[in-house]
């Protein structure tokens, strides 16, 4: 009977611009089926985030602080040289829709193509939070949405804030 080969070191990427319920489903599954997971947020100079990455890297820590085999970091570079230098072998993926495997398909080809020995785990996202994206969960927070249930508490309260002192500013 084939065995699980020891300490399996997972990465999850991503920009967790603010991370969403769904991002912390895929966490809590993750951490159940390896035995370290690394949730890696992508520096992206490119992008303008809602949130700095060390904002990002303090709302997942607390967030994920009940499972103590996941850790916080972030990358920038290509992600299959990141996870080489922090000994993953596995990168783990969310899918919501159709439309996510398509990229992600493509993503995963293309790291097969760069390190082989790197495998692509894909994980469906829970039926509860297949439609939550966290640009749409921006944009119906902007118009004054309740986004209760969509992100973790700790996460509305900070975007609370943002909201609060972004309309001080304009005002």
């Amino acid at each position: 009977m084939p065995h699980k080969p020891p300490n399996v070191i997972a990465l999850y990427p991503g920009s967790f611009d603010p991370i969403t319920n769904g991002h912390l489903d895929l966490i809590q599954r993750g951490s159940r089926l390896f035995d370290r997971l690394i949730v890696s947020i992508l520096r992206n100079d490119a992008k303008e985030p809602l949130f700095s990455v060390e904002e990002r890297t303090e709302m997942l820590r607390e967030v994920v602080q009940v499972y103590p085999n996941v850790e916080v970091d972030s990358f920038d570079g290509l992600l299959v040289d990141y996870a080489a230098a922090r000994s993953a072998t596995v990168l783990l993926r969310g899918i919501r829709a159709i439309s996510d495997y398509e990229y992600e398909l493509q993503m995963a080809l293309m790291n097969r193509r760069l390190a082989p020995e790197i495998e692509t785990v894909f994980m469906m996202a829970h039926e509860a939070y297949s439609f939550i994206s966290s640009r749409l969960v921006k944009e119906v927070f902007g118009l004054g949405g309740s986004i209760s249930g969509l992100v973790p508490p700790p996460v509305e309260a900070r975007l609370q804030r943002r909201l609060s002192k972004s309309k001080h500013k304009g005002a």
